[in-house]
């Protein structure tokens, strides 16, 4: 039996009050807290070996590398990827968003001739099809709009049901033979939906498709084997999985990674440089251009270890308790849930809008009572606009919450629209 409320004692930002009320985080969505073990990897990173990696034969270089590399190791191992030397198939990025638009500038080189035979298989030109989905984060449907716009290829989505999951019945009308890219997420970030991406995948390699995930919002929550799933690349944060900001990780199948032409240009990333023409190595150090955020992957690490340690399968449980106490805030008279209404196939993100109260008010209702929420679009405008409405607030969970701060949020929801006076 895994003690939650132990865990919770691992976060020491959590340990305060917040308008002389006991902190409630459930913003977790945006970005998760750290626990002790994340902070002091950082911090001991800096106090012990700092060092550039790949680069210096003195002692600390070499341990820095080590370190790193091993890092690199535990967040493939938490996602079902391979890490042996040769086969790595984990891309350290700045971010989940610096993956995305890594892959979108890669396949805009291929388009423009660059990498070679190997790279056409992530051409585009006018006439081919990038489908999404409308339930994208911006991150995502934003690169590859831009893609679209740079080729010439047509950009599609999948619609989504009425309670704002991703509709698998009509894949064939809308990834066809021209579609040469889909990207989709595999957690809705507004609706905390879980998307079957089972099917949709399935279609995508079909038509010869190369198929992207978002798991931003499932790596932190949901026990993930991409292999399992057969993605062909997904990227996701650290500062979302418990791990600091500033970094995160992209995921290609190796022969992928070997064909993908590079996106960025710099230092570590090459073979031979010539005044007249360049070549680049392979696998992931082709993507990994420049100084890399070391203390933060070496950290990164250490939270996929604290994940594993936990268990993946214990964490998803957890949170479906919390999951289920947020969408009692469904029940209160003037509250509207953004996503689905049963606690099946969702995590516990819940977005929600007040009748008659504009979000940053209801925002700030809640942040004086402590609780922390999001407020805005939650860069997911058109699911809002699918849901008839700009923004809403949306509560999202983590491992340290409970029952108990769930249960806050909706008693504190419950005397929103009687203080701005809309009853």
């Amino acid at each position: 039996m895994v003690d939650f409320k132990a865990i919770r004692a691992q976060f020491p930002i959590l340990d305060q009050e917040i308008h002389g009320h006991p902190l409630v985080y459930l913003d977790s969505a945006a970005t998760s807290q750290k626990p002790n073990a994340v902070i002091d990897a950082e911090a001991n990173f800096y106090r012990t070996i700092n060092a550039g990696v790949h680069r210096g034969a003195h002692e600390l270089a070499a341990r820095s590398t080590m370190a790193f590399e091993e890092a690199r190791a535990k967040v493939a191992k938490l996602v079902g990827a391979n890490a042996a030397e040769g086969e790595e198939e984990v891309v350290v990025t700045g971010g989940a968003t610096a993956g995305l638009n890594l892959l979108a500038t890669a396949f805009g080189n291929a388009s423009l001739g660059r990498g070679g035979e190997a790279a056409k298989r992530f051409a585009l030109k006018p006439g081919d099809e990038i489908v999404v989905s409308r339930a994208e984060h911006h991150s995502v449907l934003l690169p590859f709009q831009e893609l679209s716009y740079r080729t010439g290829a047509t950009f599609k989505w999948i619609d989504l049901t009425e309670d704002g999951r991703v509709r698998t019945d009509n894949l064939d009308e809308v990834i066809t033979e021209r579609t040469k890219v889909v990207a989709v997420t595999h957690v809705g970030n507004a609706t905390g939906a879980i998307t079957n991406i089972a099917p949709i995948i399935k279609r995508a390699h079909e038509v010869g498709s190369i198929f992207i995930l978002d798991a931003c919002q499932s790596v932190p929550h949901l026990k993930v084997d991409f292999h399992a799933l057969d993605v062909d690349f997904a990227a996701w944060s650290a500062h979302k999985m418990y791990g600091p900001t500033g970094v995160g990780f992209l995921y290609g199948k190796r022969d992928l990674l070997e064909a993908l032409p590079p996106a960025n240009f710099g230092g570590s990333m090459i073979e031979v440089v010539r005044m007249e023409s360049s070549t680049y190595m392979s696998g992931p150090a082709r993507f990994e251009a420049g100084t890399q955020p070391v203390a933060q992957v070496v950290a990164a690490g250490v939270a996929a270890e604290w994940m594993m340690n936990i268990g993946l399968e214990n964490i998803e449980a957890h949170e479906k308790t919390i999951a289920a106490e947020l969408l009692k805030l469904g029940d209160v008279d003037g509250i509207r849930i953004l996503g689905p209404r049963e606690n099946v196939d969702r995590i516990g993100t819940v977005a929600f809008d007040v009748a008659g109260v504009h979000p940053h008010d209801v925002g700030q209702f809640i942040d004086a009572q402590g609780i922390a929420i999001r407020v805005g679009h939650h860069c997911a405008q058109p699911v809002h606009r699918h849901f008839g409405l700009y923004a809403s607030n949306r509560a999202s969970s983590g491992v340290y919450n409970s029952v108990e701060d769930a249960q806050a949020l909706v008693e504190a929801a419950k005397g929103i629209r009687k203080f701005f006076g809309v009853e």
